[in-house]
This record gives structure tokens, sequence and C-alpha cells, in this order.
């Protein structure tokens, strides 16, 4: 049997490493279009804001550890075409320029996603740079370096574009940050939780633009400038973080399924609408538990899940991935926030019949020393009172409160059930009645 798997980081090398494990004597043939597989894209912001020196500590396994255990791997090769019928693509060596084609059994698209640049007037001065690849990453963290640039422009308020605003602050830059919404992380959180993030970043000395729109730059060779619907403003390194898009164009011919962004739809077992033909990761869409649909929800985590259960069923089992909450979380300075399951936003967007609770309480005892603030958000069904989604902020103890909501949710776990759910009890870490069994408590 013969697998030829086109993209080598977290979704396709998962299901190499695990394919291989179960059935040695498959042909496995990995295409990558970088020079790096198995590379955690997530580390970049934080390589670059020199939280850590060695930008190979985000690969976690090299090319070579892969060819070891018989998984043939090919860097700077793209696939330039898919041919269902025929079980062939096409690929081209990035290096020498060559085309050839190759025969496949089994085939899994793990081409993940690209950035997305708008269409900004002289978008292709120096200085200017996306943050996806390990390259990205090199490039950027080099001019970073240089005291000379101290100006930067971050142009989107994602979970990117907000990493990368800790990034600048942690090396000593003067940060502006453009956001067209008229708030900062707008499609996963809601707006109590990004309220007290915002808070946050002005209290920090981030220059924030919301509601206004980046159009071009000005400079000679180096960007000098961003001009926006609103004014003009210095810049000597901009980073633009406004989104990604699956890498599928070479597909379109195919016929394969796709949501109108070019994600592939693929079902339980990673396949695709066309036979042998699998999928996973930023390329892909992902099943949510809670709105029971298809979503595209680009997260190094499910990559990481789904590839695995493709590598099983590329072999020949029959192993089913359960979906996903779209649980995340991110680090806002100071702050820590997460989500899991559905925002407001999206239980409005749905149509459902939903009631929120939002408390303020503490993370731990006030006695021992670190009691801060913290905020939980709960979303849940207005009849039965079954939690359907859950947000939490605070400066310590917010992220890992948001896997108990995770798992409650994931179990249908009602509010009143949050509220007498033994939870662990120590003064340096919670109260006798830890944050999560109030608002569990409380709500109505």
């Amino acid at each position: 049997m013969k697998i030829i798997i086109i993209g080598g980081v977290a979704a396709g090398m998962s299901a190499a490493a695990k394919a291989k494990r179960i059935h040695a004597d498959a042909e496995i043939v990995v295409y990558e279009m970088t020079e790096e597989v198995s590379f955690g894209a997530c580390g970049l912001p934080y390589f670059v804001g020199n939280f850590f020196e060695n930008p190979n500590q985000m690969i976690a396994r090299t090319k070579e550890q892969f060819a070891d255990s018989g998984i043939i791997v090919h860097t700077k090769h793209q696939v330039m075409a898919l041919h269902p019928q025929s079980k062939t693509i096409r690929v081209k060596s990035l290096k020498t320029g060559l085309e050839f084609g190759d025969q496949y059994d089994k085939i899994m698209i793990a081409t993940g996603a690209s950035a997305v640049i708008p269409p900004f007037d002289n978008k292709d001065l120096v200085n200017i740079f996306t943050l996806k690849s390990m390259q990205d990453g090199v490039a950027l963290k080099e001019k970073v370096m240089k005291p000379e640039y101290k100006q930067v422009v971050v142009i989107g308020g994602g979970y990117i574009g907000m990493e990368v605003v800790e990034a600048m602050l942690h090396v000593g830059k003067e940060v502006r940050l453009f956001q067209a919404d008229s708030r900062v992380l707008p499609e996963t959180f809601d707006e109590e939780i990004t309220d007290i993030m915002t808070d946050e970043i002005l209290r920090k000395g981030v220059l924030l633009h919301t509601k206004e729109r980046v159009q071009g730059f000005v400079g000679e060779i180096e960007v000098e400038g961003v001009i926006t619907d609103q004014g003009q403003y210095p810049a000597d390194l901009v980073v633009i973080a406004t989104g990604v898009r699956p890498n599928t164009g070479f597909l379109t011919d195919t016929g394969i399924t796709m949501l109108e962004n070019g994600a592939l739809v693929i079902n339980g077992h990673g396949e695709t609408s066309l036979p042998d033909v699998y999928a996973a990761g930023d390329c892909a869409t992902v099943y949510h538990l809670v709105k029971k649909q298809e979503v595209y929800i680009p997260l190094a985590t499910t990559a990481n899940k789904l590839g695995r259960i493709v590598g099983e069923n590329l072999v020949g089992l029959n192993s089913h991935f359960p979906g996903t909450l779209g649980s995340a979380c991110i680090k806002v300075l100071d702050l820590e926030a997460g989500r899991t399951g559905l925002s407001e936003k999206e239980a409005k967007e749905l149509g459902l019949s939903y009631n929120t609770i939002l408390i303020r309480d503490k993370n731990q005892t006030h006695y021992y020393p670190g009691q801060v603030d913290i905020h939980v958000k709960l979303i849940y069904d207005a009849e039965t009172k079954v939690i359907l989604g859950g947000q939490i902020v605070g400066e310590q103890g917010a992220v890992l409160r948001v896997d108990v909501l995770a798992a409650a949710i994931y179990n249908k776990l009602t509010t009143e059930e949050l509220g007498m759910l033994d939870l662990c009890y120590s003064p340096p870490f919670s109260r006798t009645w830890d944050v999560l069994n109030i608002a569990g408590n409380v709500a109505e």
C-alpha cells in the first residue's frame, strides 16, 4: 500500500507517524513545501518576542527522524494538482523547478492555511511581514532585534495579532494595533471578556485603533507609515495578522466538496467527498459538538487529533473523531483567557433559547499571596440548564479552569451540576467554593 501525504506539519506528520506504527510495511511519502516538518507555528510570536532564542525548539521531530522510521519526506516540494480518477498527483520541486508525477492508493491533504494579505497599497515595501512559517519568524525577529526599528504596527486583533502585540512589548517596542472591528477577538470571545482584554492592553501602553481600516503603506524602499481611512501613522515594522485561508486552490478542478472559504469538508473519519482522499488540519473542517455542524476552526490541537485518526484510517482502521468544542486560549499581557463551546454571539446566531451569567470572583483565598480577580461567563440552555459554552479571563488560574468547562460541556452537565462539582481546594489555588461552583450556583 502506498500512502501520500501532502503537507508535513501538524496533521500530516501525526497521520504519517500513526499509520507507520500500525502498518510498518506501508509505503508513506510526504511532500512538504517548506524546509521544516512537524513545526509548531504557535510558538512564532514568542520566538519573535525573544522569549526563547532557538527556532528549532518549535520543531517536534525532524525529517531525518521520520526517515529513520521509514517515512519518506520530500521538503521544498509543492503538489500542483490532484487527479483522483487516476489516483495520481503532479509535484514540483521548488529547488530545481522540475515537475513529476506520483501515484497513490490513499492520499491525505494536510496543506494547512496561508496568511491572508488584503489588497493594501504598497504592500510589497520592505519590513512588512506576516507570521505563519519558520522563515516568516526568522526574518521578522532579525529586524525586531535591531534597536533602530522602534515603532511597530500590528494589523488585526485576532489570536496572532494579540500575541504579536505582547511579543513586541516584550522587546521594548512602541506598538500600535489596528482592528477593523469594534473590538479585539470578536469572533471567539464575547464583549464582556474582550472589554477586560482591551483595558489590559491600553494599560500597558498599546495604541489601539478599533473601527479603523488600513488602506496601505507609505515609504520608498522600507515602510515608513501606515495609511488608514482615518489618518496616517508612523511605522518602522508592520505585521499583518488579518486571518488565514486554507491552502486548497490546487484542488479546485477536482470536484471535491469545500466550504466557501476553501476548507475541505470531511466526515468523522477524515474522509473528503473523493474516494480514498482524506484531509485534516487548517485546510479542513471539523465537526462541532454543540453546533452539530461542520465548521472551520484552525487549531493545532484539533489538527493533531484528527491527524492521528486519519493515520489510523489510512491503514484500514475505522476510527472516528467525536468532534470539537472550539476550546482555545490566549495570553494577553498579564491576563490569560480561554473559551470553549458556544459564545453568546454563536448561540444567538443559531437561534437557541439560552441564558448567560457573568460573575467576578477571586482565583484563590485572600490570605495567600496572589489573589486576583477572575471573571467567568457561562452560556446555557434556558430550559434544561445544560451548559453550552463558557469563557474565563483573569491574571492567573483562568485557562486551566476552561478545561473543566470543556469536560462539562462534553458530558452535557447542567449549571446545577457544575455548582456542586467536586473541584480541588487549597488556599494557593482556589477558594472553598471555586469560582466555577459559584458561577453554576448563581445561574438561573
